[in-house]
Parts: structure tokens; C-alpha cells; sequence
């Protein structure tokens, strides 16, 4: 490797690398800076006027998975340097950087991992033949003949490989095609969770940021979706300067490269992947030192903003005015012509996968709360709920059991219309709504554990719990219902403006771009750092589609198909009570009520005379335990709705599932004659109780009735876990593996059984 670097990128290529980087980037950079003020301006006028958005129904958690692992175990990864299999014991931390160690025991020893990576921008694929696909369309020119030796060979037949266009690949395999399934759904959250890098809480940075990245490129004349907006700043920073000088490197050094077909492509993967890193940390120095100017700028433009907020304002108002006289006529006939014929179609295309996905999301929470309503029924009570919410919670971030929500996006297509509108790829619209999927059921999860814990502060009987849970789950789904409906709405109207804002600017470009300078001198000097005559062009745009675009998600409202409520329903402060509840400490269901968290046989509360130490030691191993509850799935619970009385072909039915359990549960069952599936002792059945199990999600015609919650106090929630564990945090940059210091990752103590951890190699 060391020698196609140095043969291939020496000193004077370097050198030149350097300066085309830096050119790229300052040039960007003066878009940030002009973009920075009109956020910073935007951002204090929302704050002073606000909006009309309906509230939400359902509770946010403020603190998801914070210092919990989400899944673990082993598989193979392929290392390059000596070209063999390794056997490697990995995690993924609530912070979605996959974590490889050498095996579990140096996991357990607290010794460095040997790689942290950062998964944005990466794509997974599942076969040689995918990634030999892939590869070869990277690099033109160079394709390997039929029956040749790939890049790799792979010892099985179930290869996981991460493939970036500019950074290095990752490749894995597992055993078994169960494993690969699981293995995949990981790395995908991981992918979806990274991609999404710009924090969303971010009103000034973030904003500012993407504006600029779009100007920037439109001033290249790209417009469109780019796919490669994914990860943070420094990332989609770096991948902007690798969109232009990659086909100028690859140009250059292809016709150099010597070898067979494979070989060749192996040489371009550590050169692109050599020539990102240089990049990466390019950007990165000058990314940091703007924003360091920006942000010591930030008080005096405030200041001023506040002072002449109005004034502000009113020159806006008037620059929009005399922009709109002298496009609005061209862009309402463009508009009519070339936009209003197809979104209807757009929105058909992404509201049937949508819809069907927060179906899902429906089903999902219906089912785990209804099996966990079984088992308190048939054994344990309140005894056993800690268990059964502890593993509830972590339902949203569950990559196995939310899969087939992610699912139902797959086949969303833009036949026809991708090309005419010039949408690179689908995946941005997949991800997002993937995301809002995450998001409702994280927020229905908490909804729920907010009003039960509340439930159980009146100490219920095994039977009013069940009651209590029933009555709950109703209430939380008609939130759900008016929630999902609000985010489904608004994805619609981002995504339609995402895919025709950029093709109306491209179809004006031609007419109305090259005027817009004239209409500087209409801004005052004094204000020019917050109105910009580009950006108040394109508000001007949007304004004229954008009134199509909320006419049609309006009359798709109206259309029964879709589970959407009307725009007339609108619901301010329907349970006022309830947002009261919440609170910035995550419910510990293991501490309170006994549960194990995902640990079988474990208390979460110390007992009498054990020393405190020993305290923390175990809610350190209870913490990073929660991969149990990954792996405890295959088993199930005791009991679950349907599980013995449905062939695999009719699972899907959902509504004989509910018919099977409701007689169930209404009929009186002897004790069993056997023991328990647990272990538990034979228990006499309890008082029947009659649990009516929703139906599928309801067509909304009126405004759901949330009933208020009940008037008892609501008890103290204990202090946070006292756990001293903070796993390491994924690189930044996503070049791939960052070899650890022995020193710098703080202690994790052993968390799982002692294995050998013998390496295997191929």
C-alpha cells in the first residue's frame, strides 16, 4: 500500500491536492458566512413571532439511550494489511459508532477497540457480485473479465461490505443468513443514525450550513437532491470537495494504475481513500476556524438584529415585493405547466409506503404492549413489569423489531419523475421517513411508560393493572394517531418541496437569474448581512408552488386510504396535564420495581448490606446489557398474542390475532398442567379479565378525546443511574478505522460471560 501511495501521490501531487481543497473551500466558506446572518436573523424572528403548528400529542424523551449498548457479538472482518479473516467482537453504543475489539476478552480487559467507524455515507451491501458492481462502475475503464479473481475472496456466503465512493470499505461476513439479516439491520440504524449528522436542535449552524451547500452548488449549476448530504459539517464538507476533485484525480491516475482489472481498483480504493483523509482534515481546520469567527461575530449581529428587528423586516418585505412583480408571472406559468401535472402523482408515490410504514409502527407498540398485558396476566404481575418496560423502552431503537417498519419504504419509487426532476436517488426520502417512524414510536413508547409509571404510584391489584395497561394503550394510540398523521403531513411538504423547488430554479435560471443583481441596491448596507437577494428570490419561488403543494396534501387528507386527519382537526392543549408529567430523568423500570433490564434473574435494586460499590459495579453490567434484549427475541415472551394459535403464513393478520386473544382472555383457562415456558411455578389462573385489543389504525373523521390523566399525585422519579460509562465515541471522520490510544478510552467494566475469544482466520 505504501508504495501505490508514494508512486501515485507524491510530494508535488500532494501539493496540488492541497491547493484545489483549499480553493474549493473558501469559496464555500464565503457562502456560509453570507448564510450565516439570514439564519441568524430567521432563527430570532421565529423565536419573536413563532408559529401555528398544532402540538403535539405524544411526550418527547429528552434523553434517549443514554450510556446503553444496542446490540453486540461477533463477526468476521477482513483485514487488508495481511489479507486474512479475523474473528472480532463488536458493539454499537447508544451513539451509533460500530465498535470492533480484537475479541470479548480484551473488551472485558478494558483494552483499546481496534477501530471506532463512522457508517455516513456508506452503503450496505449484501453480495461479491453488488460490491464487484460497484466497484466497477467507480472507476470506468477497468472491468474485471468473467471467471478473474475479485478484489477479496469471501469465506462464506453471507458478506456484509460498507462501500463508500471516496473512503475505504469495510468488509464483514457471518456464518449464517439469520446472522447477516441482524447484522444488516444494525448497520443499517448505524448508516440511518450517522447520515442524519446535523443536529436538528441546531436553528442557526444547521440551516446555515445546508443553504450554503445548496447555493454553492446551484452557483455550479447543480440543483436537485445531492446524496451525499449525509453525516456532519466536516463530513458533508469533505465529501462536497471529493465531488469535484475525484473526477479530475480519477482522470489523471486511472490510465497509471498497472496490474490486472482487480488489482487496479484495489490501488484507486487506497489512493481515493488516502486522498479523503487529506481532505477530511483540511476541511476540518478550516471549518473550525470560520465557525470560531462566526460564532465571536454572533453577539454584535444579535444586537443589531434586535434593535432593527423591524426595520429588518419591512426591507425584506419590500425587496420580496419588487422581486415578485418581476418573476411571479414566468414562475406561475412554469408552475402550471411543468410542476401542478405531477404532484399529485409525487405525493401517491410517497404516501403508500409512508402510510404503510407508521402502520406498521402502529402494529408494533399494539403487540409488544398487549403481549406484555398477557404476561402480567398469566405470571408474576407487577413484579415482572420492570422487566417487561425496561425492554419496551428501548422499542424504538430496536433494529430488529423496527425493521419491518424500515421495510415498507424500499419499494418507494419515482418512476418516470425521478429523471424529470433530477432526484439522484430515493434515499434521502427513505431515510427521513425512517427517521420520523423512530422517532413517533420512541414518542408513543414514553407516552405510554410516562402515564403507567403514574398509574402505578395508586399501587393497583395484578388485575386493575391490567386494566389500568389496557386503558392507557387506548389513550396513547389515539395520540399516536393525530401524531403521526401531523409528521406524515409535513414530510409530504418537505419532500414535494425538496424535489420541485430545485427544478424551478433550474427552469428560471435562464430568465430571472441574471437580474437579480439590479435589485441589490433596494437592500440597506446596514442590513445587508441578513437579507440576501438570492435567498429572497427563492422564498419568492417557493411561495408560488407553494400553495399546489398544500391543496394536494389537503385533498389527500380527505382521502380515507391514507389514515390522515383533515386539516380542520387541530388540537391545542387536549390533555394539558400531561406534558406535565414529563421529566428530564428516563423512568428506571429494573431499579423501581425489581425488573432485570434485559438481565434474567437480576434485581435492580441493591439489597441490604451490599456494599455500595458493588451497587455501581452491577448497574454498570446491567447498563451495557441492554444487547440481551436483542438476543432474548429469538426465545419470546411466555406468552404472546397469537404465537401458538396462528400458522406462519397468517401472522400478518392482525385482526384474527385480536379475535383469537380476546377469547382467550375472556374465557376461564384452568391451571396450566405443565410448568410455566420461564420456569415459574404453577400458578392458579387469575381473574379473568377482559382486555379489548384496538383495531388496526382508525380513519380519522373527528379529533380524537385524550382524556385527561388522573388526579393523583404523581410519584417522585428516582435519580438517575449513577453509571460511570461512557463507551467511545465514532470518529468523526469517515475515512474508517481509528486505532485507539491505550490510554485514551475510559474503564468499561465486564458486562458479559468470560469467553475465549479464540480468532479465527480463513
Amino acid at each position: 500500500m505504501g508504495d501505490v501511495l508514494s508512486t501515485h501521490l507524491d510530494d508535488s501531487r500532494r501539493q496540488h491536492i492541497a491547493e484545489k481543497t483549499g480553493k474549493i473551500l473558501t469559496e464555500f466558506l464565503r457562502f456560509y458566512e453570507d448564510q450565516y446572518g439570514v439564519a441568524l436573523f430567521n432563527s430570532m424572528r421565529h423565536e419573536i413571532e413563532g408559529t401555528g403548528a398544532p402540538q403535539a400529542q405524544l411526550l418527547s424523551r429528552k434523553v434517549p439511550l443514554d450510556e446503553r449498548i444496542i446490540f453486540s457479538g461477533n463477526l468476521f472482518q477482513y483485514q487488508e494489511d495481511n489479507k486474512k479473516w479475523r474473528n472480532r467482537f463488536s458493539l454499537v453504543p447508544h451513539n451509533y459508532g460500530l465498535i470492533l475489539y480484537e475479541n470479548k476478552v480484551a473488551y472485558e480487559r478494558q483494552l483499546p477497540p481496534r477501530a471506532i467507524i463512522n457508517s455516513a455515507g456508506y452503503k450496505i451491501l449484501t453480495s461479491m457480485d453488488q460490491y464487484l458492481e460497484v466497484v466497477g462502475n467507480s472507476l470506468p475503464g477497468i472491468t474485471s473479465k468473467s471467471g478473474t479473481a475479485p478484489i477479496l475472496k469471501c469465506p462464506t456466503q453471507f458478506p456484509l461490505i460498507l462501500w463508500h465512493p471516496s473512503a475505504r470499505h469495510y468488509y464483514f461476513c457471518m456464518m449464517t443468513e439469520a446472522e447477516q439479516e441482524k447484522w444488516q439491520a444494525v448497520l443499517q440504524d448505524c448508516v440511518r443514525h450517522c447520515n442524519n449528522g446535523i443536529p436538528e436542535d441546531s436553528k442557526v449552524e444547521g440551516p446555515a450550513f445546508t443553504d450554503a451547500i445548496r447555493m454553492y452548488r446551484q452557483s455550479k449549476e447543480l440543483y436537485g437532491t445531492w446524496e451525499m448530504l449525509c453525516g456532519n459539517e466536516v463530513q458533508i464538507l469533505s465529501n462536497l470537495v471529493m465531488e469535484e476533485l475525484g473526477p479530475e484525480l480519477k482522470a489523471e491516475l486511472a490510465p497509471r494504475l498497472k496490474g490486472k482489472p482487480q488489482e487496479r481498483q484495489r490501488q484507486w480504493i487506497q489512493i481515493s481513500d488516502a486522498v479523503y483523509r487529506m481532505v477530511y482534515e483540511q476541511a476540518k481546520a478550516h471549518f473550525e476556524a470560520v465557525l470560531s469567527k462566526l460564532l465571536l461575530a454572533r453577539p454584535a449581529m444579535e444586537a443589531v438584529i434586535r434593535t432593527d428587528m423591524d426595520q429588518i423586516i419591512t426591507s425584506k418585505e419590500h425587496l420580496a415585493s419588487k422581486i415578485r412583480a418581476f418573476i411571479l408571472p414566468k414562475a406561475e406559468v412554469c408552475v402550471r405547466n411543468h410542476v401542478q401535472p405531477y404532484i399529485s402523482s409525487i405525493l401517491e408515490a410517497l404516501m403508500v409506503p409512508t402510510s404503510q410504514g407508521f402502520n406498521e409502527v402502529w402494529d408494533i407498540f399494539l403487540k409488544e404492549v398487549t403481549d406484555m398485558n398477557l404476561n402480567v396476566i398469566n405470571q408474576g404481575g407487577i413484579d415482572k413489569l420492570g422487566e417487561y418496560m425496561e425492554k419496551l423502552s428501548q422499542l424504538a431503537y430496536h433494529p430488529i423489531k423496527m425493521q419491518s417498519c424500515y421495510e415498507k419504504m424500499e419499494p418507494l419509487r419515482l418512476d418516470g419523475l425521478q429523471q424529470r426532476f433530477d432526484v439522484s436517488s430515493t434515499s434521502v426520502f427513505k431515510q427521513r421517513a425512517q427517521i420520523y417512524m423512530r422517532e413517533q414510536m420512541d414518542n408513543t413508547v414514553y407516552t405510554f411508560e410516562t402515564l403507567l409509571h403514574q398509574e402505578l404510584g395508586k399501587g393497583p391489584t395484578k388485575e386493575e393493572l391490567c386494566k389500568s395497561i389496557q386503558r392507557i394503550l387506548d389513550r396513547v394510540l389515539k395520540k399516536y394517531n393525530y401524531d403521526s398523521s401531523s409528521v406524515r403531513k409535513r414530510f409530504f411538504r418537505e419532500a414535494l418541496l425538496q424535489i420541485t423547488i430545485p427544478f424551478l430554479l433550474k427552469k428560471l435560471a435562464p430568465t430571472c437569474k441574471s437580474e437579480l443583481p439590479r435589485f441589490q441596491e433596494l437592500v440597506f448596507e446596514d442590513f445587508a448581512r441578513f437579507i440576501l437577494v438570492e435567498n429572497t428570490y427563492e422564498e419568492v419561488v417557493l411561495q408560488t408552488v407553494m400553495k399546489d403543494i398544500l391543496q394536494a396534501v389537503k385533498e389527500a387528507a380527505v382521502q380515507r386510504k391514507h389514515n390522515l386527519y383533515r386539516d380542520s382537526v387541530v388540537l391545542h392543549n387536549s390533555d394539558p396535564n400531561l406534558h406535565l408529567l414529563a421529566g428530564d430523568a428516563p423512568i428506571d423500570w429494573g431499579e423501581e420495581y425489581g425488573g432485570s433490564g434485559g438481565v434474567s434473574g437480576d434485581s435492580g435494586s441493591p439489597s441490604p448490606g451490599v456494599p455500595e460499590a458493588a451497587t455501581i459495579s452491577e448497574k454498570r453490567r446491567r447498563a451495557k446489557q441492554v444487547v440481551s434484549v436483542v438476543q432474548d427475541d429469538e426465545a419470546g415472551l411466555p406468552f404472546e398474542a397469537g404465537a401458538e394459535l396462528l400458522s406462519p403464513a397468517s401472522l400478518d393478520s392482525v385482526t384474527e390475532v385480536r379475535d383469537l386473544l380476546a377469547q382467550d382472555l375472556r374465557a376461564e383457562s384452568p391451571p396450566p398442567a405443565c410448568p410455566l415456558l420461564n420456569g415459574a411455578p404453577l400458578q392458579t389462573s387469575p381473574q379473568s379479565v377482559n382486555i379489548s385489543v384496538p383495531s388496526s389504525p382508525p380513519v380519522p373523521s373527528s379529533p380524537p378525546v385524550a382524556s385527561s390523566p388522573p388526579a393523583s399525585p404523581t410519584q417522585q422519579l428516582p435519580p438517575g443511574k449513577a453509571v460511570d460509562l461512557e463507551p467511545p465515541k465514532p470518529n468523526d471522520q469517515e475515512t474508517g478505522e481509528q486505532e485507539a490510544s491505550p490510554g485514551g478510552r475510559p474503564p468499561i467494566h465486564t458486562t458479559t460471560e468470560d469467553s475465549a475469544g479464540v480468532q479465527t482466520e480463513f
